[in-house]
């Protein structure tokens, strides 16, 4: 067996007096990938700055080793340690933005870190093959760029290039994909990939996202509230989790199996960390709790030579036998095998355009238009969800705030219960506002911090005067916070005092609070952990069958659209390419941007990727959109044709559409 080039025993931190880290044991092999996996808070990104000797002012290390290559870390000093760092051992931290300076162009900063780990004269000739190496097109013209020149993507792939520039042994990727559209993502950690084959490298990636472990990592360690709670080969995880909660972990993601009924969802949060801990820590949340698991701290237990779990549960050397948590059946039956009905749809977007002036010289002349929206049709019946899927960038968020007249469109039609909105004034418009909502992506951003969640939940009932007594609308409040699963008491509170799962929970409330018919959901689980994720789908999926609402629910992320959705519509540079049925669209996809964005969904699966349909570079800018079709200057399978005329729309069946000069069916698993 191959030596450990990393090991780590007995790690503890503490973080102004919390212990955040808490006996962490792991090593690392060459040229291997180990997967940390846990929830927000649960000290990973933590464990990452401990190993780089990176801690804050109020965070020290109080006991454990960190040898690499047998040199304990911990006893160097500040001066050895620079050498180590960015050097032998390199970190690509999770936000790309914030890690790079605003004010260095891209050669300054990937040559300081040239300058210091590597010997002679640093020219521009290498950090250009730097950027070479990590899929940059064009490097010499990206040298002088700043970050905000540069798109989510390319300054991801600039940290990779900082990274690698000390020429490292262990690479530690912190999240490295989070904010990522899938398209990016693949590219990103095929990227990661080749790089590790072609150095040698050791790779300690932390994530959240079980399907980048099962395609990425041969190995695993679950963390949970500072602590290591089960390691095992990939494998051995995904045929079977020793410890609950990992087995929690995998129940909770939403996929296709699971549609007509609710997923299994980890009751509560993960603790705080540094709290005085009696037994498991795990125990509060978990379903299959002995007595003992409240007042006795479980041991390790090593169950074969690679893998190990801490829990009580097996304690007597016999593997448990795992009984899943009880759900609580929907409200009213899942209609989303029903067939389309011959009403005329709630909302029907007929070549919707948001187009957006650009400006310049002292006079203000436009010099062009941004394209955000450029045709969009669409229709959503009562009680559906219809999912908006794409890039970002690509107008979704736009279609969906042009169509409750949050902005202005441009042209085109928006009737919505047979009334064209777009010709209604502000005084019309105003008795229909209760019945379009939205809820936003970023709860926190869309609150405000200085008023309680009582009056927030309120103030659509108080500007559209259907409450005029504030102690009527925290009544309503109360009543609707104890709907979507909070205690009543949270009106007295605010909303920092909130983890981002209860944050999204009251601004569902909010929504809900002028009793509305249709919901834009503008991408409400990006943010959030896969155990909140799955309690706010099915807090979604039961709403919508007790109160018949329509959904138009903005996503990227598919395994969430096979879940939740009926119909899914793909947009891409301001303009439907594909739509149908889930069932359709997703297993029997005619674009190739569609192929492309299902093939980079990482699987679950260990081992069982296919070569994904590599979509090269970034979308066009709306400003100055591809001529013919908008996909061409990406699509593998473009042809002059494909550059001269836009595609003409084609109907393959009464519920499925697609907008290409040469529509197929992809191959299942591609």
């Amino acid at each position: 067996m191959p030596h450990h080039l990393l090991e780590v025993e007995g790690l503890t931190t503490e973080l102004a007096g919390a212990r955040v880290v808490d006996d962490l044991s792991l090593a690392l092999r060459a040229g291997e990938t180990l997967a940390l996996l846990g929830e927000s808070g649960c000290g990973k990104s933590m464990t990452a700055l401990s190993l780089m000797r990176l801690l804050p002012p109020s965070g020290r290390i109080c006991a454990g080793s960190v040898r690499l290559a047998g040199v304990d870390l911990l006893q160097l000093t500040e001066a050895e340690m620079r050498a180590v760092r960015g050097g032998r051992l390199a970190m690509i931290f999770q936000e790309p933005q914030t890690s790079l300076n605003a004010v260095l162009d891209v050669a300054t900063q990937i040559g300081e870190a040239l300058r210091l780990h590597q010997s002679g004269e640093v020219s521009r000739a290498r950090v250009a093959e730097l950027l070479r190496a990590v899929g940059i097109p064009d490097p010499r013209r990206r040298l002088g760029e700043f970050p905000h020149q540069l798109s989510g993507g390319m300054k991801q792939r600039v940290m990779i290039a900082m990274a690698l520039a000390g020429d490292p042994e262990v690479l530690i990727a912190d999240e490295p994909t989070t904010a990522l559209d899938v398209t990016i993502q693949a590219q990103v950690l095929e990227l990661l990939g080749d790089i590790q084959r072609a150095r040698g490298l050791a790779v300690l990636l932390i994530t959240h996202d079980l399907g980048v472990v099962a395609e990425r990592a041969e190995r695993l360690a679950v963390m949970y509230a500072g602590q290591i709670v089960e390691r095992a080969g990939v494998a051995d995880f995904f045929a079977g989790p020793a410890h609950p909660y990992g087995r929690l972990l995998l129940d909770s993601l939403p996929d296709t199996t699971k549609r007509l009924g609710a997923l299994a969802v980890i009751p509560g949060r993960v603790p705080p960390l540094g709290e005085d801990w009696q037994g498991c820590r795990f125990a509060p949340r978990c379903p299959v709790a002995l007595a003992r698991c409240h007042t006795e701290p479980p041991r390790w237990q090593a169950l074969d030579a690679e893998r190990g779990v801490r829990c009580h549960l097996w304690e007597s050397g016999v593997a448990p036998v795992w009984i899943p948590p009880g759900q609580s059946a929907l409200a009213v039956a899942d209609k989303r095998e029903a067939a389309p009905s011959e009403v005329e749809p709630l909302l029907r977007l007929r070549d919707l355009k948001v187009h957006f002036p650009i400006r310049g010289g002292l006079l203000r002349r436009e010099l062009g238009r941004v394209r955000a929206v450029d045709g969009l049709t669409l229709d959503l019946e009562a009680g559906r969800t219809l999912a908006l899927v794409g890039e970002s960038g690509c107008g979704k968020t736009t279609a969906g705030k042009a169509l409750l007249r949050l902005i202005e469109a441009s042209g085109g039609s928006i009737r919505y219960r047979g009334r064209e909105l777009l010709e209604l004034g502000g005084r019309q418009l105003r008795p229909l506002r209760r019945e379009l909502q939205i809820i936003f992506q970023d709860p926190y951003a869309a609150m405000n911090p200085r008023m309680l969640v009582g009056d927030i939940i309120g103030e659509g009932l108080r500007a559209l005067g259907l409450e005029r007594s504030r102690a009527g609308r925290l009544a309503r409040a109360r009543a609707l916070l104890e709907l979507v699963g909070m205690d009543p008491a949270a009106v007295d509170r605010y909303p920092h005092e909130f983890s981002g799962g209860q944050r999204q929970r009251i601004s569902i409330a909010r929504a809900l609070a002028v009793e509305p018919r249709l919901l834009v959901c503008d991408e409400p689980t990006s943010a959030l952990d896969v155990s909140v994720q799955a309690q706010i789908l099915n807090l979604l999926k039961e709403l919508q069958g007790r109160l018949g609402l329509a959904y138009l629910f903005i996503t990227h992320d598919l395994s969430v659209v096979s879940y939740l959705a009926h119909e899914v519509a793909v947009m891409y540079l301001g303009r439907v390419v594909e739509r149908g049925r889930v069932e359709e669209v997703l297993q029997q996809p005619l674009h190739p941007y569609t192929q492309a964005l299902l093939s980079a969904v990482p699987r679950l699966e260990p081992g069982a990727r296919s070569a994904p349909l590599r979509l090269e570079g970034d979308p066009p800018s709306p400003s100055a959109p591809p001529s013919g079709c908008a996909f061409h200057p990406r699509c593998p399978r473009a042809t002059p044709e494909c550059a001269r005329e836009a595609p003409p729309w084609s109907d393959p069946s009464a519920t499925h559409g697609v907008a290409c000069h040469h529509p197929r069916i992809a191959p299942r698993g591609a």
